[in-house]
């Protein structure tokens, strides 16, 4: 084997800095020069979003050792979905413009290490499962900088990487570009909602003829392949939904079904989870047979001869209906909830069944234009990944 398709599997620690990032107190937010610090909440795979970012105090020694600089690269070290932990993206910018929280795990390569190429890695290692299967499962689950850091790294020539890191920017642009326009295109679409903002406003108590109810519960052994598809807080993220798959199923009783089944049109609202999610909602449109829903969903019977399911959907998902949702939650012990006194009184828009529909013709445009861009987006995807997989296949077969 030459020297050039070598690969050797070494520690992550051999390849790079492992270091975990300081952790937040009520001390820190006193003491110190304020710095500006990441944390999970700002990193996503390949992105760190800097519209969130908060301070607390760093000392200069402190600055020093958890100051970013250009190439590092930031890993979730902790998640409440397993899937997520060791989620990450490389740190673009100033040494000591930002520093970093004990919530993530960054990893600074040394000269051996091309960073797009080490960040590739950590993202076959996420979706593969390898960060899962190192991981410590609690109610949130842990990479640790200890466990990350005696991963068996595939160290190949700095040439090499360089190659790869050619062959899969030749759709990256492509892809951003994809990206770009679907991000202007949902801007556009979320100013066009927020018309609806003004004008005169009535309650949801007053456009649905049942509920709100709470789901059915059930425990988790009644989970597995048999029964019917129930419906969870984790199968919607808001507007539109498909549940006709990915959903689990339960074994109920006859009289259990009658109860929970759901129906076209039935309003679906997010009744307790983490702050900020809560409130979350969707309009059943696409079920595959009787389906049910969980006890932290409320259900909405719609009245369709006051509002239109989809505009009532399309509402929901507002800024306004987010910031009423937030002012009335009960916080708990990392949850929070509403009731059904708080969807009773949630605003909506007072417009008669027609101008309804034309608000709905008018938004539809849009979507169509969103959805087609996100087929495009798709493909590219597509493709790019068959790259990924094709070089981390002749990756292993050279080892």
């Amino acid at each position: 084997m030459s020297a050039e398709s070598e690969v050797r599997w070494v520690p992550v620690s051999e390849v790079g800095e492992v270091r975990m990032g300081k952790q937040l107190s009520p001390a820190s937010s006193r003491s110190g020069t304020q710095v500006p610090y990441l944390r999970v909440a700002n990193v996503f795979e390949g992105r760190i979003d800097y519209s969130d970012v908060k301070t607390m105090g760093f000392s200069d020694v402190e600055k020093r050792v958890y100051g970013l600089r250009d190439g590092d690269i930031l890993l979730n070290e902790g998640q409440e979905s397993l899937f997520n932990v060791g989620r990450s993206a490389i740190y673009k910018g100033n040494f000591g413009d930002f520093c970093f929280q004990n919530t993530l795990i960054r990893f600074r390569p040394s000269d051996v290490i091309l960073p797009e190429y080490a960040q590739e890695v950590f993202v076959q290692w996420r979706r593969q499962g390898f960060f899962a299967a190192v991981a410590e499962k609690t109610s949130i689950s842990h990479l640790g900088g200890s466990r990350f850091a005696k991963m068996p790294f595939p160290l190949i020539s700095v040439s090499r990487q360089r190659r790869i890191i050619e062959k899969m920017s030749a759709v990256a642009e492509s892809q951003h570009v994809g990206e770009e326009v679907i991000a202007k295109l949902s801007r556009l679409r979320e100013s066009f909602i927020s018309q609806l903002v003004g004008g005169d406003r009535t309650t949801l108590a007053d456009v649905i003829t049942e509920g709100p109810q709470n789901g059915l519960y059930k425990a988790a052994e009644s989970y597995g392949g048999t029964g019917l598809p129930i419906v969870r807080i984790n199968s919607f993220s808001g507007g539109p939904s498909d549940f006709t798959r990915g959903l689990l199923r339960v074994a109920v009783t006859p009289g259990e079904a009658r109860r929970y089944v759901l129906s076209v049109g039935d309003l679906l609202i997010n009744r307790v989870n983490t702050p900020g999610l809560v409130g979350r909602s969707t309009v059943v449109t696409r079920i595959d047979g009787p389906t049910l829903f969980e006890s932290n969903i409320m259900r909405c019977r719609v009245a369709v001869d006051r509002m239109h399911p989809e505009f009532l959907e399309a509402w929901m998902s507002t800024a306004a209906v987010k910031r009423y949702f937030a002012s009335r939650t009960k916080p708990a012990v990392s949850q929070a909830s509403i009731n059904r006194s708080d969807v009773y009184s949630c605003p909506v828009p007072e417009l008669s069944l027609s101008e309804q529909l034309a608000f709905l013709s008018r938004l539809q445009v849009v979507d169509s234009a969103i959805r087609k861009e996100r087929e495009i987006l798709s493909k590219i995807r597509a493709v790019r990944q068959g790259i990924v997989d094709d070089l981390f296949v002749d990756l292993l077969r050279a080892v």
